[in-house]
C-alpha cells in the first residue's frame, strides 16, 4: 500500500479516536429522514466495505493479483441512495459505485458481494458477472447491467430503459422491469460534459416536456474534477437547475442523511409522477483517479489533504457519534473487522483459476441463450385488415422497398414485442417509404418517431431490449451511424461478453446505405463503407440485394434476435430500393413475388445465393455489386465467358464454406466490391481464398476507389461499373 493509501487508512482511525471530524453541512438526525439506528450503522458498514475494497485492490495489484484500481473512495455516499430505491429498479452505474452495489446486495437474499467483487478484481473465471473478462460492477440478481470504463456511454440506454417501462404497460408487455419500476443512472461531473450525456438528458427532457412518462433518476456525482481537469464551481447547477422537462435536486453526498432524504424525494417523483429527475450529489475524490494516478503532480498537497479530511466515512462517523449510536472504539472495531475480512477473502479470490484459452474467453461473445419462438398465429382475417391498402398489389411482383415494408408489416403482427424507432419512420413512412402504414396499423407506441439523434435511437433500442422488447431501430443513412457507433460497439455488442451471457441486447438495426444513389453525393447520403461493423465480435451483418432475399433475410434476422438474442445490422442498398428491371427497361427481372409467412421457409439460412453455373469465373459480390454483376454476367455470356455470380448476402459472419465451394468449382475468381479498395470486405475474401481455397489460376478485385463519393455523374468515376466487371473478367480469362 502506498504512503497515501496508508495515510488515508490510518487517518480514519486516528480522527475517529480523537473525535476530530468534519463539520456537518446540514442539521439532520436519523429520525428526521426515517432511518433507524441500525440502518445508519448498516450504511456505515457498507461504506467501510467499499473503502477497504479500494485499498485491498491496490495491495492485490502490488502482488500481481489485481489489474484495475479505479475506486469509489469519496463516493461512498451512493450507499445511501442505493437504499432509497428498490432492488428491482434497474441501475446503470459508473465505476465509482461499489457502495451502491454492496448496499443493494443487502436487499436481496443469498448474495456474497465481497467475494464476488474480489473475484472480479482478480479476473477469476469464477467471477459471477463477467466470468473473469473484466473488473465490472454488475449483477443479474441485482438488476445492474455491467459497465466497463463508462464515460457517459451508458446514459442513452438508461434513457431507453426508462421509456420502455410505461411503454410496456401501455402495450401489456411483460418485461424484465416492473411496471412501477424506476431507472437509476449515475455518472461523474466530468462525464456530464460528454456529448452522449448531453444527448441522453436532452432526449429525456424532450420526451418529458411532451408529457411522455420517463421514470428515471440521473445522478451526477460531482467530485469537482475529471482526472486532472477541474470542473468550474457551479457548472453543474448552472446547466441543469432550470432545465425544461427535468426536476433538479441537490444534496450533500458526504452526508448520508441528506443523501437518503433527497434520494427518496427523487424516487417518489420518478416512481409516482413518472417524471425524470436530475439528482446532483456533492462528493469528493480520494486516492486520485486510479492507482496509477500521481495526484500530487497536478494538485497542491494542501488541497489533497483538505479533500481527504472531507472523507464521507468520517462524516458518517460524526453522524453516528453525534446521535450516540456507537462510541469511537466501536466504530473503529467495525472498520478493522471489515479490513480483516476483506484481506482474507481477497487471498481466497486471488487463488481461483483464471481464463486460460481463447475459446473460454470468447464463449460469451455470441449469447448461448436460445429462446422458444415468441411469434403468434395471425389469422387470415387479421392479415387482410393489416394489408387492406395493398390488396390489389399483393399478387404482383414488387421491388425491394415494398417487399421490406410488407415483411415488417407481417413481422409486427406476428411478434407483439417488436418496437420500431427512428427519425421520420411514423406517418411519413421514412425517407424511402419503407415503413409506410406501419404506424397507422400498429400505433405510435410501436412505431416511434425519435428526435434527430442517432445516439438516442440506438440508446432507446438498447433500453427496450433490456426490458424484453425486440427493437428494430432505423438509422436513416449509413454515414449517420458514425455519430453513435459506440452505442453498437462499446455498449450493445459488448454486453454479453462482459456479463458472461447473462445480459443481451437483441435487435435488428435497419440502415439505408451503400452507394449508387442517383443525384446524391457523399459521404452522408452515398456512403460505400460499412467497415465500422466488420470488426465487432458477434455482430451479424445482412445485406440483401433484392426483394426476395430481403424478405427471407429480415425474417431470419428477427428470429436470430428473438430466439438467439443476436444483434443484426440489416444493411439496405438505397439505390436498389425501387429497382425493377435488370437488363432492359420493362423486363421486371428485379421484382419478386411476396412469400407470405404461411409459405415462407422457416429455416435460418446464413448462406450465399448463386446465379448461374459457369466454371470460368466465379464472381463474389453483394448489394449493388450483385445487381451489376448479374448484368455483366449476361454480357460475358455473349462473349463466350461463362460466369457464376455468388451473392454473399451475409457479410458477417461470412459463409466461408459456401464461398469456398463455389470458388473451388471455377477456374478464376473476380471479387466485385462496391466499397473502397482499402479496408473493404474484398481484402478478407482474398485472404480466405489464398489461405483455404484449392488452386485458383487468377484472383482479381474490382472495387471503388479510395475516395469519398462526389455529387452527380462524377460519382460513377469512383465506383465499379458493369464495364469494369466485364473488362476484369475478360482479362483474367485471357
Amino acid at each position: 500500500m502506498s504512503d497515501r493509501n496508508q495515510l488515508v487508512n490510518e487517518n480514519f482511525i486516528n480522527f475517529v479516536r480523537a473525535r476530530t471530524l468534519p463539520e456537518s453541512s446540514c442539521a439532520l438526525s436519523p429520525n428526521d429522514v426515517g432511518l433507524s439506528s441500525a440502518e445508519v450503522i448498516d450504511l456505515f458498514e457498507t461504506q467501510v466495505m467499499s473503502r477497504h475494497l479500494d485499498l485491498q485492490s491496490r495491495v492485490m495489484q502490488k502482488k500481481g493479483q489485481s489489474f484495475y484500481t479505479i475506486g469509489s473512495s469519496g463516493h461512498e455516499g451512493n450507499a445511501a441512495y442505493a437504499k432509497a430505491f428498490r432492488p428491482t429498479d434497474m441501475a446503470f452505474l459508473h465505476y465509482r459505485s461499489a457502495a451502491f452495489v454492496i448496499q443493494r446486495s443487502k436487499q436481496v437474499p443469498g448474495q456474497t458481494i465481497l467475494y464476488d467483487m474480489l473475484l472480479s478484481f482478480a479476473a477469476s473465471k469464477d467471477d459471477p458477472i463477467s466470468g473473469g473478462r473484466h473488473k465490472v460492477l454488475g449483477s443479474k440478481a441485482l438488476a445492474i447491467p455491467p459497465q466497463t470504463s463508462t464515460i457517459a456511454s451508458h446514459l442513452p440506454k438508461a434513457m431507453g430503459a426508462a421509456f420502455s417501462i410505461p411503454l410496456a404497460e401501455r402495450l401489456a408487455h411483460q418485461g424484465e422491469i416492473p411496471n412501477d419500476g424506476v431507472i437509476i443512472c449515475n455518472f461523474g461531473d466530468a462525464s456530464s460534459n460528454h456529448s452522449t450525456t448531453q444527448g441522453a438528458i436532452n432526449s429525456t427532457a424532450w420526451a418529458a416536456y411532451q408529457s411522455i412518462p420517463m421514470p428515471i433518476v440521473f445522478v451526477c456525482e460531482d467530485n469537482g474534477i475529471g482526472i486532472s481537469t477541474a470542473t468550474p464551481e457551479g457548472w453543474i447547477a448552472a446547466n441543469y437547475e432550470n432545465r425544461a422537462g427535468l426536476t433538479y435536486l441537490y444534496c450533500d453526498g458526504l452526508n448520508i442523511l441528506d443523501t437518503y432524504q433527497t434520494a427518496k424525494k427523487a424516487e417518489r417523483i420518478a416512481r409516482e409522477l413518472r417524471k425524470p429527475v436530475f439528482l446532483h450529489i456533492r462528493t469528493v475524490r480520494i486516492l486520485g483517479h486510479a492507482g496509477s494516478d500521481a495526484e500530487f503532480v497536478y494538485r497542491d498537497m494542501a488541497d489533497i489533504t483538505a479533500t481527504e479530511f472531507q472523507d464521507p466515512l468520517l462524516h458518517t462517523a460524526r453522524i453516528i457519534l453525534e446521535n450516540n449510536l456507537l462510541n469511537p472504539e466501536e466504530l473503529i472495531e467495525i472498520y478493522l473487522d471489515v479490513e480483516s475480512r476483506i484481506a482474507v477473502i481477497a487471498e481466497n479470490a486471488a487463488s481461483k483459476d483464471k481464463l486460460t484459452s481463447a475459446e473460454a474467453i470468447m464463449a460469451s461473445i455470441v449469447p448461448q441463450v436460445h429462446k422458444a419462438p415468441s411469434s403468434i398465429a395471425v389469422s387470415e382475417e387479421t392479415r387482410k385488415e393489416i394489408f387492406k391498402h395493398e390488396q390489389h398489389n399483393l399478387p404482383k411482383k414488387q421491388h425491394l422497398a415494398k417487399l421490406i415494408n410488407w415483411t415488417l408489416m407481417d413481422l409486427m403482427a406476428e411478434y407483439p414485442n417488436i418496437v420500431m424507432c427512428g427519425e421520420d419512420i411514423g406517418k411519413k413512412g421514412g425517407v424511402y417509404n419503407v415503413t409506410a402504414k406501419l404506424c397507422e396499423r400498429f400505433s405510435k407506441n410501436r412505431v416511434i418517431n425519435t428526435l434527430l439523434d442517432e445516439q438516442t435511437i440506438l440508446g432507446t433500442a438498447i433500453g427496450l431490449a433490456h426490458n424484453g422488447f425486440l427493437p428494430i431501430p432505423e438509422i436513416q443513412f449509413l454515414a449517420y451511424v458514425h455519430n453513435a457507433e459506440d452505442q453498437i460497439r462499446g455498449e450493445a455488442a459488448t454486453l454479453p461478453f462482459f456479463s458472461n451471457g447473462q445480459f443481451t441486447n437483441p435487435m435488428v438495426i435497419r440502415i439505408a446505405g451503400l452507394a449508387y444513389q442517383k443525384g446524391f453525393g457523399g459521404h452522408f447520403h452515398n456512403d460505400n463503407s460499412f467497415a465500422v461493423f466488420r470488426d465487432i465480435p458477434g455482430l451479424i451483418i445482412a445485406c440483401p440485394s433484392n426483394g426476395a432475399d430481403a424478405v427471407e433475410m429480415m425474417r431470419a434476422s428477427v428470429r436470430l434476435a428473438q430466439e438467439q438474442q443476436r444483434m443484426v445490422i440489416f444493411l439496405e442498398p438505397i439505390a436498389l430500393y425501387m429497382a425493377k428491371d435488370l437488363h432492359q427497361e420493362g423486363d421486371g427481372l428485379w421484382t419478386f413475388e411476396y412469400q407470405t409467412p404461411a409459405l415462407a421457409d422457416k429455416r435460418i439460412d446464413l448462406g450465399v445465393k448463386v446465379a448461374g453455373s459457369g466454371k470460368q469465373v466465379c464472381i463474389l459480390t453483394y448489394g449493388n455489386g450483385n445487381y451489376l454483376s448479374r448484368q455483366a454476367q449476361a454480357k460475358l455470356a455473349k462473349q463466350g465467358i461463362e460466369a457464376r455470380v455468388v451473392d454473399l448476402r451475409w457479410l458477417a459472419p461470412l459463409d466461408e464454406q459456401g464461398i469456398l465451394a463455389q470458388v473451388n468449382a471455377c477456374e478464376h475468381v473476380l471479387i466485385v466490391d462496391e466499397c473502397r479498395q482499402t479496408g473493404s470486405i474484398s481484402e478478407a475474401l482474398v485472404t480466405l481464398i489464398h489461405e483455404q481455397a484449392s488452386k485458383i489460376a487468377k484472383i482479381k478485385r474490382v472495387t471503388a476507389s479510395d475516395s469519398f463519393i462526389p455529387l452527380g455523374a462524377a460519382a460513377y468515376e469512383v465506383l465499379p461499373s458493369v464495364e469494369n466487371i466485364v473488362d476484369a473478367a475478360k482479362e483474367i480469362c485471357q
